[in-house]
């Protein structure tokens, strides 16, 4: 098995891999090709094929694992593979979990670190928000455990849903201490809460893409569903606070242009938008610089809007 993220410029290799990605396309000159998004556990690497209709090139389809053989190149700083061979791999050559990307952390200390964050959480009615999916839904527990975060853009393995949660609940709790206008109850369990409508909106592993509910709703509607059912368990829930926690979660984007219903109203929303774009920031440039020695800058990101690069240290 050859991970992805040990391949070299120049090298010409043999191996499978899984098939995430394959859209059909023309050069300028009228000629058909293949763009490819190869995967394994540890990324993922942009594939051609030149000469779809070559003998060499069996029949496949995209979430196939496949064997591919070809050649290992530079493009645009970036490593892709020009593809000769490809032929659909049999189940008894591959173990799928060495396809699947996966959080370099415990998932069970982190879940066990993120329930001591909500066994701080004093107010009975926002404690059993909590404890309704955190403690006592096993279906929801082992989901949160594995699920991403996202498709590609931050957090886009398993277990990272959880890894992203965590930390985002981390920042809070900074901010609430250096705050006191901040009601810590409310932003722990906003922060808990926030995300857990991507368990919805993305499907899971080794697609790990946008279903129906993503697409016609998308995770914070899915996140403010999810609790209003858990509120409708919780005898006498008073219904401000029952506002005041949606609003967190509906607002957490931060922007209207950025998917969030409602811009940030209360301090605690504000709070929660600040450590959840943190987060997600640092995480993308940790991913973006990762496997990469260079000093070199890397180019514009359309993300950051800006070029980038690693410091010299």
């Amino acid at each position: 098995m050859r991970y992805i993220n040990t391949l070299c410029e120049g090298e010409t290799i043999r191996n499978i891999y899984l098939c995430k990605g394959k859209r059909s396309a023309e050069t300028r000159n009228g000629k058909p090709y293949d763009n490819l998004i190869l995967q394994d556990k540890t990324g993922t690497l942009d594939g051609k094929v030149w000469d779809p209709n070559s003998g060499g090139i069996a029949d496949y389809d995209e979430m196939d694992f496949i064997e591919v053989y070809g050649e290992i190149i530079s493009y645009n700083n970036a490593l892709q593979m020009n593809i000769k061979q490809i032929r659909k791999a049999y189940e008894d050559e591959y173990n799928a979990a060495d396809y699947m990307p996966t959080t370099e952390k415990n998932p069970e200390s982190m879940y066990q670190e993120l329930l001591a964050y909500g066994k701080q959480i004093k107010n009975p009615y926002l404690r059993q928000v909590i404890e309704y999916y955190f403690e006592k839904d096993e279906k929801f527990i082992k989901k949160f455990k594995a699920h991403s975060a996202a498709k590609s853009v931050h957090h886009g393995f398993s277990g990272g849903l959880l890894e992203h949660t965590l930390s985002v609940v981390k920042f809070c709790e900074y901010m609430a201490g250096a705050y006191p206008i901040l009601n810590r109850d409310l932003l722990y369990t906003a922060a808990m809460c926030h995300d857990i409508g991507k368990m919805k909106e993305l499907s899971p592993f080794p697609t790990n893409d946008y279903t129906d509910d993503g697409q016609l709703l998308g995770h914070i509607v899915i996140g403010v569903e999810m609790i209003s059912d858990a509120i409708r368990e919780i005898p006498d829930f008073p219904e401000k606070l029952a506002n005041e926690l949606k609003h967190c979660v509906i607002a957490h984007h931060g922007e209207l242009e950025y998917g969030s219903p409602k811009k940030p109203a209360l301090a605690e929303a504000l709070a929660l938008h600040f450590a959840d774009c943190t987060d997600a920031k640092m995480q993308t440039l940790t991913e973006i610089f990762k496997d990469k020695n260079s000093k070199d800058w890397l180019g514009y990101n359309r993300l950051f809007e800006t070029n980038l690069r690693k410091t010299s240290i």
